[in-house]
């Protein structure tokens, strides 16, 4: 069982990123990087403490910090307790895959989709109260983390473990922040 889950992980990858082409590799090179996405970060700071004023503003700033760092630790635990190799360094499928960019260190589970993914549902959370469409929000993490399957860096149960773990502990530190920010202010 477990074996035909991995078998189908890498057929899903091979597919996905051969859907790629060379048109649009430069782009998906700007997109995985993080401080590429400055502006959209700044707009929701600003955004938040428009709402929420300076004081929570604050506050949020420091559970995010908080909870992109618990998050960033837990990849790395379970991405060298699995030692998985990212697809750029699997021989068994390396040759199918079109490598745009490398990396040495492990695959499992996805970075970027957890901490993209734990930060956005922490920020939609609080943001949905004043903003109807916060919801769009969510189309950062899965651009961002599709770019890591389009540049042959992770496999798509990467990613889905990643936005599983993030959204949960975004959930989480949201909670948190309304027991001890919201509800005591």
């Amino acid at each position: 069982m477990f074996e035909k889950i991995i078998d189908l992980d890498k057929e899903l990858l091979v597919y996905l990123n051969n859907l790629g082409s060379e048109t649009y590799d430069d782009l998906w090179l700007i997109i995985t990087k993080q401080l590429y996405w400055s502006p959209l970060f700044l707009l929701i700071f600003y955004l938040l403490q428009k709402k929420i004023g300076w004081k929570k503003f604050g506050y949020y700033i420091l559970f995010t910090a908080v909870l992109l760092l618990i998050c960033d630790q837990t990849v790395n635990l379970f991405k060298y307790g699995f030692e998985r190799l990212r697809p750029v360094n699997d021989t068994e499928i390396n040759g199918l895959l079109r490598i745009i960019k490398t990396s040495k260190s492990f695959s499992f589970f996805s970075g970027h989709a957890t901490n993209s993914m734990a930060s956005t549902v922490f920020g939609v959370l609080i943001l949905r109260k004043y903003y109807k469409h916060a919801y769009l929000l969510f189309l950062f993490p899965l651009i961002f983390a599709y770019s890591r399957i389009y540049l042959g860096l992770h496999f798509p149960t990467d990613i889905l473990t990643g936005y599983v773990f993030g959204a949960t502990m975004g959930f989480v530190c949201y909670k948190v922040y309304s027991k001890f920010v919201i509800r005591n202010s």
